[in-house]
């Protein structure tokens, strides 16, 4: 039987398949249940101890040196027919083309900071887990200050703190502590609050805030380099309007509205039967972010602001629920693939 062994791993080694009928031939005469292999192990189990131990090795070495072959064959006979342009199995469906679309939150970011950028905005990025100074702290949020119960936070750690942030100002802090003015920054990212997820309200959504930093900057450049952004945004009809507010970080604070561009100031659901629709928070920064930071407030001012991502989207494709934005629901996401 040992001699017979050697002659099969000879012949398996030597044998060559160049079309499926070689390839059955192959298999019925090696690797198949009635093929020669399987024979010799049903011989092997009425064999003594000792031949076992001696014919054990060499006989699973040619099974799995014939298995080896037989997946070579298989490989090489495939390319064959797919050389000679035919399918594998004539019966299996083609492979689908499913072009893929930007979501929609990607669309209106993109178009935001396109826009600021326009105007010699650019762009940084920050750590979306913060320490308390860059998320609170430096931005007017002294230990224990009222202003902190704005922002439900997700704490990462304590003593010390370190948060999921709240908002994307701490890469306007980071900004200021790096460079010097004159600054035009934008800061886009996902942000988190610890709230109940809802058509209205989601943990997770996404910011961009704006910061410019010069001599001599004041409430009316502000209004200005917004008004400049909605029309781009929204069209050249639009109007918007300032609604004093407060922030911790600015002083004075706005909220700024616009025209709903739904039912034209008319009146709508949208817009709850005023016209309006917020869209962001805004102001002049406050002199203690500039002593934070390193910066003259004598000599320097500026003006920020922060919109989140999803409320444009809102107002430019009408979505109703904030849940359909991190769905992945693919019938959701195809209504966006000509924007």
């Amino acid at each position: 039987m040992k001699e017979k062994l050697k002659q099969l791993l000879a012949e398996v080694d030597a044998y060559e398949v160049t079309s499926a009928e070689a390839l059955e031939a192959f298999k019925r005469k090696f690797t198949n249940k009635k093929g020669i292999i399987n024979g010799l192990f049903e011989e092997f189990r009425a064999l003594p101890k000792e031949l076992k131990r001696e014919l054990g090795q060499p006989l699973n070495k040619l099974k799995l040196r014939a298995t080896e072959r037989l997946k070579e064959f298989q490989q090489a006979v495939q390319g064959v027919e797919r050389k000679a342009g035919q399918p594998h199995d004539l019966y299996l469906p083609g492979d689908p083309y499913v072009a893929g679309a930007r979501h929609p939150l990607s669309i209106v970011l993109n178009r935001i900071v396109s826009i600021f950028e326009r105007i010699g905005y650019r762009v940084y990025e920050g750590p979306e887990i913060e320490d308390d100074w860059h998320n609170f702290t430096a931005l007017n949020f002294p230990p224990n200050h009222p202003a902190r119960d704005m922002q439900d936070t997700f704490f990462v750690s304590r003593e010390p703190d370190f948060v999921l942030r709240t908002h994307t100002s701490p890469v306007q802090i980071r900004a200021m502590e790096q460079e010097k003015p004159p600054l035009r920054v934008l800061a886009p990212g996902r942000v988190y609050r610890n709230e109940a997820i809802s058509a209205r309200t989601h943990c997770f959504f996404h910011q961009v805030e704006g910061l410019v930093v010069d001599e001599g900057i004041s409430f009316a450049d502000m209004k200005q380099g917004l008004l400049y952004f909605a029309k781009e945004m929204f069209g050249d009809k639009v109007e918007i309007r300032l609604r004093p507010s407060y922030f911790p970080f600015t002083e004075i604070s706005a909220e700024m509205d616009v025209s709903c561009r739904i039912c034209d100031g008319a009146g709508c659901n949208v817009c709850k039967y005023t016209g309006w629709v917020e869209i962001m928070g805004c102001g002049m920064v406050d002199p203690n972010l500039f002593i934070n930071c390193g910066i003259d407030p004598e000599i320097y001012s500026g003006y920020a602001f922060g919109m989140g991502v999803e409320r444009i989207a809102q107002v430019l494709y009408r979505v109703p629920d904030l849940r359909l934005y991190s769905q992945n629901d693919v019938r959701f996401l195809k209504q966006f693939e000509k924007l």
